[in-house]
């Protein structure tokens, strides 16, 4: 559920042609905490040895905490957030051309607004593959290669608290969840509870709790998302509920940022 959830956001950005309301720090952050992400599931499920230096840790009877679900979880979910900033790309690439022509079709179909990736997310984002970097140096001196993964494990919780920050605060700021999937937000929630069955189920399986933290980048991601989710919910059907259709209040908004 946690993968569909990306499909259900491009799906409505691609049919609305549009943009607007979705955060582009989100978004970036987003694919470096999936990239990180996949780096680890993809180490810990195809490298023998990271195996090895994982079952000498926790046990030579425990099973490896990542399984195919993981592994296909994060490949889909970095093509479907790579696939977002191409769509963000391409909306703002065709303003320019179709502005003079077509002025109001782009105010409908192709307005992003005036958004741009902040300074903050370029330097949080370089700062982190500096230090993944550095950590690759400290691997290959140590051969410590579990080690190495759990910093991509860890970069992808970091990633995972920050990165729907800039989503809230935007949201809180426009009074407004429109253009934001609240879909998205859903199924988020619901693949992050099933995570928690799904280590909880094998826990049990293996009459130990070692799956927990010895993934425990796995159980923060889950608990962060829930977290941002409800708070995501509140925000849509409470706080700020649409009582407009959404494609008049997008239009108005995108009437907004044109004229600004």
């Amino acid at each position: 559920m946690s993968s569909w959830n990306s499909v259900e956001l491009k799906v409505l950005s691609t049919v609305l042609g549009c943009v607007v309301g979705l955060n582009f720090d989100f978004v970036v952050l987003n694919l470096t905490k999936h990239t990180s992400y996949l780096i680890y599931n993809a180490s810990m499920f195809f490298s023998s040895v990271v195996q090895r230096q994982y079952h000498e840790k926790y046990g030579f009877d425990q099973m490896i905490p990542v399984a195919a679900n993981d592994l296909a979880f994060s490949s889909h979910a970095v093509l479907l957030t790579a696939f977002t900033l191409f769509q963000i790309t391409i909306y703002d690439v065709a303003k320019p051309f179709l502005k003079c022509l077509f002025k109001v079709m782009v105010i409908i179909f192709m307005q992003r607004g005036s958004q741009n990736v902040s300074r903050v997310t370029i330097v949080i984002v370089a700062a982190a593959w500096i230090a993944i970097a550095i950590s690759v140096i400290i691997a290959i001196w140590t051969n410590n290669w579990l080690w190495l993964i759990s910093c991509f494990n860890m970069l992808q919780v970091f990633m995972t608290v920050i990165k729907y920050i800039p989503q809230a605060y935007m949201n809180f700021r426009r009074k407004s969840t429109s253009g934001f999937s609240i879909g998205n937000i859903l199924l988020d929630l619901l693949g992050a509870i099933a995570n928690y069955g799904q280590m909880t189920v094998q826990s049990i399986d293996q009459h130990s709790w070692v799956n927990f933290y010895g993934n425990v980048g796995k159980a923060l991601l889950s608990l962060i998302s829930i977290f941002f989710d409800l708070l995501f919910i509140v925000q849509h059907s409470v706080l700020y509920r649409v009582k407009t259709p959404r494609s008049h209040s997008l239009y108005q908004e995108a009437l907004v940022i044109m004229q600004a």
